[in-house]
């Protein structure tokens, strides 16, 4: 790859870079500046967006892997993906792909180690490790701040299984969890546009098949 090549692909790490950046401060903000749960809540859009300050014990919506160092495996996961989404950006450039997939997957990849250094690091400098965690390092929790309240209340009794439930639907989120959730949609909203490659092979595969059958159907007609 040439220097330019290079210099240019770097544009992209710079993106996840932001990320992290914007995320750990907006994190260091509520932790030093707000108090946790609902009596240092702060409201935004009434009752439905709320900056509210609470910490993750583990994967997406709190849940945990019933079993001992559960927490490191799940942290060295992260760092595997990390990578691994570190070099698929770098061979998407390599490859020609699109800016607007180059630069979804660069959020992505800044969301995944915003949310490591949580992992890693939190359990020591901000002293957040759950009681019974072996050591601190590794044991960090996730700072989450941003508060949508959906709805809450009791389910209907007819609906299927969940009927006469009271649930709540508020998701807790930060930065980085928002640059992943928006990555994903877009690569999504426009994969169509993003790999181009894929939906020509597609077509070419079902003319392909198209044609063979129009073929076995003369044969048998003969």
């Amino acid at each position: 790859m040439t220097e330019n090549k290079r210099n240019n692909v770097i544009v992209f790490y710079a993106i996840s870079l932001g990320v992290i950046v914007l995320d750990q401060v907006v994190k260091m903000l509520v932790h030093f500046n707000m108090d946790m749960g609902v009596k240092g809540q702060i409201k935004i859009l009434g009752s439905f967006f709320k900056l509210h300050y609470l910490t993750n014990p583990g994967m997406a919506f709190g849940m945990e892997m019933p079993f001992e160092n559960s927490k490191i495996v799940l942290t060295v996961f992260r760092l595997i993906a990390m990578v691994a989404i570190g070099w698929y950006l770098y061979k998407l450039y390599s490859n020609g792909s699109a800016k607007g997939l180059l630069i979804c997957v660069a959020m992505i990849l800044g969301g995944a180690i915003g949310n490591v250094l949580d992992s890693i690091f939190y359990g020591v400098f901000l002293d957040n490790a759950p009681y019974d965690a072996p050591t601190p390092w590794f044991h960090g929790q996730v700072v989450d701040m941003f508060y949508i309240d959906i709805w809450e209340g009791r389910i209907a009794d007819w609906v299927p299984i969940f009927g006469g439930d009271y649930m709540a639907l508020w998701p807790v989120f930060n930065v980085a969890d928002a640059s992943i959730f928006l990555g994903i949609t877009f690569i999504l909203i426009f994969q169509k546009k993003f790999f181009p490659k894929d939906q020509e092979e597609e077509k070419k595969g079902k003319a392909t098949s198209s044609t063979a059958s129009g073929d076995e159907l003369e044969k048998e007609s003969a």
